[in-house]
């Protein structure tokens, strides 16, 4: 869907810049950030970046300037709406929830974030991959799934349960799950049902856990006490980064 609500154009970026994006899925309004590349020659591969349960926040605004650093070009999508933002955790768990409980919209969030970017001048349509954090973790597999026009996923400490009642398909898409191997909202069970389900999918995957991780291992903000069960951690962080950079390098 290429949506003439589009408001900004890669072109009018400068050099290297991020700035908001406002873009639609049908009559809802979202509200994104699209980050370029330095110096680009020709056209570039571009990557949608699915923001955690909290909506999009400087986590994913910073995440889509490293990727244009490295070349890429970044859209940190908006899966809410505009000017919908929880206020605490408690809020976030039930607008996260009604989107894991309609896979459909969630889908169709994330393909309006994929056309927008394929839209951008510079960007390689035939080149996107999506990633995705906790909640966004879980989007990247749906666009995977859905067989959403990507090349590549990355799932960062996500949910990897898929839609209830679903028959597993063919997966086309390079799927690469970086996970916690302490995270204890994705117990042991569902960790199989995924495993299980991708190779029934025939699926391309890599399943990383990583040593004393538990969730939200990338994100400074949820703090340094893993007993939590969600905190930061520097080693994860760092390796599943360049995990994803090794994907993109061997799939662009």
């Amino acid at each position: 869907m290429r949506s003439a609500a589009l408001a900004l154009s890669l072109a009018a970026l400068p050099v290297f810049a991020g700035q908001p994006l406002s873009y639609a899925d049908g009559a809802t309004k979202l509200a994104g950030y699209l980050a370029r590349p330095a110096e680009a020659k020709g056209k570039v591969p571009g990557v949608v970046v699915i923001h955690q349960w909290m909506g999009l926040t400087d986590h994913e605004r910073n995440v889509s300037d490293d990727l244009a650093k490295l070349g890429y070009a970044a859209l940190a999508a908006d899966i809410y709406g505009e000017g919908v933002r929880p206020a605490n955790t408690g809020e976030a768990g039930k607008l996260a929830g009604s989107f894991k409980g309609d896979r459909a919209l969630y889908r169709r969030r994330i393909a309006a974030a994929i056309e927008t970017l394929r839209a951008q001048k510079g960007v390689d349509g035939s080149r996107i991959a999506v990633i995705g954090f906790c909640f966004g973790g879980t989007g990247a597999l749906e666009a995977a799934r859905g067989g959403l026009p990507v090349k590549a996923v990355v799932s960062f400490h996500g949910g990897l349960d898929a839609p209830a009642g679903s028959t597993p398909g063919q997966i086309t898409a390079k799927v690469l799950v970086c996970h916690g191997a302490d995270d204890p909202w994705v117990p042991a069970k569902e960790v199989a049902a995924f495993q299980d389900e991708m190779r029934q999918a025939k699926a391309d995957y890599v399943f990383v856990a990583y040593a004393n991780a538990v969730h939200a291992f990338t994100q400074k903000g949820a703090g340094s006490d893993s007993s939590k069960g969600a905190a930061y951690n520097e080693a994860a962080h760092r390796r599943s980064w360049q995990h994803m950079q090794d994907l993109f390098k061997e799939t662009f």
